[in-house]
């Protein structure tokens, strides 16, 4: 398991959705603490949390105790924001990944920052960097590599990693093997930000359309992504499901620190 900080603005901000805490901060707040760490010696992981995660994490303990003791769980699900309102205790709302990695990258190219990109197909992580170091001057990317969460790849990888020496790593190898992979390699790696950003790579790179903004703003993003990959109809079984369980369960409760 990763050594992780906890980090908290104050009190009360942070909730527990059917026993998975999400701290409620915006896009900025969240790139400012991450920023902050980046430029730390103790290593930290990130976790964005949606509908899918948390049901993922009522069956698989070690993904649960993953995401519990992640040092920031940001909201990266309109499903996470409805269900806070809907038991009365509202959060700042959503904060997707790929926005929270450009935050990152921007304010990183100003400090110096170095990012290793770990994940995607084949090509992807490269051409993402390429985009992110054209969109946001003196940016330094140290290493990107596909990859694999598979155990006999992990070597191979850490030693990549190792010799980058980055400040801040991102990895899409998707749910829940990203984040299971970032914490099974904390203690050796100590890295001082890592983040598993599922299909952000391929939003940057332009592998995969992102929708329209006034959607994102209508909480209509997962609906966009049905209709242009229809094949995630039986992953996104999750939110109607994960929407029952909250109402039923009434599982949310303010952490007082």
């Amino acid at each position: 398991m990763s050594i992780v900080l906890q980090v908290r603005s104050g009190p009360e901000t942070t909730t527990r959705i059917l026993g998975i805490p999400v701290d409620s901060m915006n896009l900025e707040e969240v790139a400012d603490v991450m920023i902050g760490w980046a430029q730390g010696d103790l290593p930290h992981q990130v976790v964005t949390v949606n509908p899918e995660f948390v049901m993922i994490a009522q069956t698989n303990k070690k993904f649960r105790d993953v995401l519990c003791e992640a040092s920031l769980r940001i909201p990266d699900g309109i499903g996470i924001v409805w269900a806070a309102r809907l038991l009365g205790n509202p959060i700042k709302g959503r904060v997707a990944g790929v926005d929270a990695m450009h935050a990152f990258a921007r304010k990183a190219a100003s400090k110096g920052l170095r990012i290793f990109m770990l994940g995607a197909a084949p090509g992807v992580a490269e051409r993402a960097a390429s985009i992110l170091q054209d969109l946001y001057n003196g940016l330094t990317i140290v290493g990107t590599y596909a990859g694999s969460p598979r155990s006999e790849d992990e070597e191979d990888i850490c030693a990549q990693i190792e010799r980058a020496r980055p400040d801040a790593l991102f990895v899409a190898f998707g749910a829940p093997e990203q984040d299971l992979w970032i914490a099974r390699t904390a203690n050796r790696l100590r890295i001082p930000v890592a983040m598993g950003v599922g299909g952000s790579f391929d939003f940057i790179a332009g592998v995969a359309k992102r929708a329209p903004a006034w959607m994102q703003r209508r909480g209509l993003e997962w609906f966009f992504r049905l209709l242009h990959e229809p094949w995630r109809w039986r992953r996104m079984l999750r939110l109607p499901r994960f929407l029952v369980a909250v109402v039923c369960r009434r599982d949310v409760a303010s952490i007082p620190m």
